[in-house]
C-alpha cells in the first residue's frame, strides 16, 4: 500500500548576547477556526537566510510581558515533564546527550492540534497538558512572544513556516490555528516533482535559522514524493553568562568518564558567592545568563559513578527539589568546557509509543482528520516517526545551543561564614537551561565525556 508522508519539524537554537563559544555572528479534536491571536508572534522570513543583529539589552523597545503564572506554569510543567519522560528513554544509550523539551513539546502540540478522538486524548495525556488544543496553542504563542521580548538581556528569535504540497487541500481550521497561534504561514512546495530537492530546501532553511548548528534534520527518505506537509519552527537564542568565567583561570584538569578512566580537559573555575546547594546524592550550582532571565543548573553526582542512579530517580518533583535547594553562598565551581554535537538525530517514536501515544502511530486507529480529511475510509494520517537533534556548547563566555524536532506523518495509503561549597564537575554530570520567567526547561542533557 502506498504511503504518503506529512512531516512537521521544529528547530531551536540558543546562543549568547555577545559573541560566546566562538558563536557565529548574528547574521484532542479539530479546533474551530481561531480568532486572531491576541499576542503577536515574531516570524522570520523563510525565503532568505536569517540575519540576526545582537540586541542591546538596555535599549528601549516594545516589550511583551510573560503571561500570568497561572497560565504559563501548567504549560511549563507539562513541557518539562514530557522532556524528562523522553530523557529517561534516551539516557539508556551511552555518551553525551542533549535534548530540548520545549522544542519537542511545541512540535507535538502543533501535531495534536490536528488530532481527534482517541488519538487526541492519548496525545494530550503524553503531552501532560490540560485544556483544548486551541488554548494550548494560544498560550504557546503568547509565551513565544514574551520569550522574544527585547530588554531581557539575551537575544531570541522565533520562526515558523509550513511547507505544503501545492496540490494538497488542508483543513482551514488547522491552517488558521498554525498561522495565528504559532505564526506559521503556508508556503507552497512541490514534493511530487522532487522530494530530495524539497528535503534539501527545508534542511537548509533549518540550518540557516540555527546558524548551521542543526543540519540534516530530516533523514533521507523523509519527505518522500508522497509528502504533503512539512511544518518548521526555529528558535535562535544568544546568552552570555551574567559573570563570565575568567579565561586565565581555565586550566587542564582531570575528568573521570568512569571510575577507572581519567582524561585531561580544559576546566573552568569560579569562586565566590554563587547560587549553589546540595541534595540527595548531588551537588548543585546555578549560573545565570546576562539579564537574569535564564540560567543553567549544573547537577554533579557526589559519586564518580553516581550519574546512572541520579538519572533513574529524575522526575519533575526531583528537579523542583534541586531548584529549591539552591541558595546564595560561598562556593567554588569547576566546570569543563564542553560541546555536544551529535552526528545523527534521536528517534523518539518508540519512547512516545511506550508513554501511551501508540494510537497516533497506528495506521488503523490514528485520527488526524483535523489536518486533512481522508479521501477514503482507509486513507487517514498517522505519525510515522519523531526525530530530535540538539547541540550544546559551553565556554567561559556563555552557552550556544540548538535543537530541532521533526514529526513525520504518513497516510495509510548572604549567609554565615563557612567553608566554600566545592563543586567539581570532574565526572559525568547533568545540566538544565531554564527560562526563569516561564519556568520552561529550554535544554537539558548529560556530559559523560567533555572531550
Amino acid at each position: 500500500m502506498q504511503m504518503t508522508r506529512f512531516v512537521f519539524t521544529l528547530g531551536v537554537l540558543a546562543l549568547g548576547t555577545a559573541t560566546a563559544c566562538d558563536h557565529k555572528a548574528a547574521s484532542p479534536s479539530p479546533a474551530p477556526a481561531p480568532a486572531p491571536v491576541p499576542t503577536p508572534v515574531v516570524v522570520l522570513d523563510a525565503a532568505a537566510p536569517v540575519a540576526v543583529t545582537p540586541l542591546d539589552a538596555s535599549a528601549p523597545g516594545p516589550s511583551m510581558a510573560m503571561p500570568a503564572a497561572a497560565e504559563v506554569a501548567p504549560l511549563a510543567a507539562a513541557s518539562n515533564a514530557l522532556g524528562l519522560d523522553l530523557y529517561a528513554a534516551a539516557s539508556k544509550q551511552p555518551g553525551n546527550l542533549a535534548l530540548s523539551p520545549t522544542s519537542i513539546s511545541i512540535a507535538l502540540a502543533m501535531t495534536w492540534a490536528g488530532a481527534a478522538g482517541t488519538t487526541a486524548a492519548s496525545m494530550q495525556k503524553v503531552l501532560h497538558v490540560t485544556g483544548d488544543a486551541t488554548t494550548i496553542a494560544s498560550t504557546w504563542g503568547s509565551v513565544a512572544a514574551a520569550l522574544q521580548s527585547p530588554g531581557r538581556g539575551l537575544e531570541l528569535r522565533i520562526a515558523n513556516r509550513l511547507f505544503g504540497e501545492a496540490t494538497q487541500t488542508f483543513e482551514p481550521p488547522f491552517l488558521a490555528l498554525t498561522r495565528d497561534r504559532f505564526g506559521a504561514p503556508l508556503e507552497p512546495i512541490d514534493f511530487k516533482a522532487g522530494a530530495g530537492a524539497a528535503r534539501d530546501h527545508i534542511n537548509a532553511w533549518v540550518a540557516d535559522q540555527t546558524h548551521q548548528r542543526i543540519t540534516d534534520l530530516m533523514p533521507v527518505g523523509s519527505p518522500s514524493v508522497n509528502s504533503r506537509l512539512v511544518l518548521v519552527n526555529a528558535i535562535y537564542f544568544l546568552a552570555d553568562w551574567s559573570e563570565p568565567f575568567e579565561q586565565r583561570s581555565t586550566a587542564p584538569a582531570a575528568f573521570h568518564p568512569a571510575k577507572a578512566v581519567t582524561k585531561e580537559v580544559p576546566m573552568m573555575h569560579k569562586q565566590g558567592t554563587l547560587s549553589a546547594g546540595t541534595a540527595d546524592g548531588v551537588l548543585l550550582a546555578e549560573l545565570p545568563y546576562h539579564g537574569n532571565t535564564a540560567s543553567m543548573i549544573v547537577v554533579v553526582p557526589k559519586a564518580i559513578d553516581g550519574l546512572p542512579a541520579v538519572e533513574a530517580a529524575l522526575t519533575p518533583a526531583v528537579l523542583a527539589t534541586w531548584r529549591k535547594a539552591l541558595r546564595p553562598q560561598d562556593a567554588a565551581l569547576a566546570l569543563p568546557k564542553f560541546t555536544i554535537d551529535p552526528a545523527t538525530a534521536l528517534s523518539l517514536g518508540d519512547a512516545l509509543k511506550a508513554l501511551g501515544m501508540a494510537d497516533a502511530f497506528d495506521a488503523h486507529t490514528a485520527d488526524f482528520s483535523g489536518i486533512a480529511k481522508p479521501a477514503t475510509q482507509g486513507d487517514g494520517l498517522a505519525i510515522g516517526g519523531v526525530y530530535h537533534k540538539a547541540f550544546v556548547k559551553v565556554d567561559e563566555k556563555g552557552t550556544e545551543a540548538a535543537a530541532a524536532t521533526a514529526v513525520d506523518m504518513v497516510v495509510r495509503g548572604a549567609m554565615p561564614a563557612r567553608p566554600p561549597l566545592v563543586i567539581t564537575a570532574d565526572h559525568p554530570f547533568l545540566f538544565f537551561i531554564v527560562d526563569q520567567d516561564s519556568g520552561l526547561v529550554l535544554f537539558m542533557g548529560r556530559v559523560s565525556d567533555p572531550t
